[in-house]
């Protein structure tokens, strides 16, 4: 008798099965937070700047170090979606060029901006002490 009850306990059994749902709700997770943290470096770049085309344009960093400097088609510099006057710019670049001193600045000028508005953008980057900003644009297509 104890031989059939062993015997019948290494017969397979149909019903054993593997729940995937606690699988599937961490990739769901996991993707869930991707697009959402993705979404939020984009804000610098979503601004409505339609940038020159150059041959040798660089690469989009996503660096979270980076300040990106837009200058649109009035010559309004914005920076994380809010216009700011020159002083409120370099007092920015300041702060973060202390906290930071490895600080990464990109500027973004708009086609159809006077090149005065984006050099003026630069200069003031540089008064603020940022030795290398960089002047972002696009690929020639």
């Amino acid at each position: 008798m104890l031989l059939q009850s062993t015997a019948q306990a290494l017969v397979p059994r149909d019903d054993v099965g593997f729940d995937f749902t606690p699988i599937i709700d961490v990739v769901f997770n996991l993707l869930i937070f991707f697009l959402v943290a993705t979404s939020f470096q984009q804000v610098e770049r979503e601004a409505r700047i339609a940038l020159p085309e150059t041959v040798a344009s660089g690469p989009i960093s996503a660096s979270l170090r980076e300040i990106v400097i837009n200058v649109d088609r009035t010559g309004a510099i914005i920076v994380g979606g809010r216009a700011l006057e020159e002083e409120a710019l370099m007092e920015l670049l300041r702060g973060s060029l202390a906290a930071n001193p490895n600080q990464k600045v990109n500027v973004r000028g708009d086609r159809l901006t006077a090149y005065e508005n984006v050099a003026r953008a630069l200069d003031l980057c540089k008064r603020s002490g940022i030795t290398e900003p960089y002047l972002e644009s696009t690929p020639l297509r």
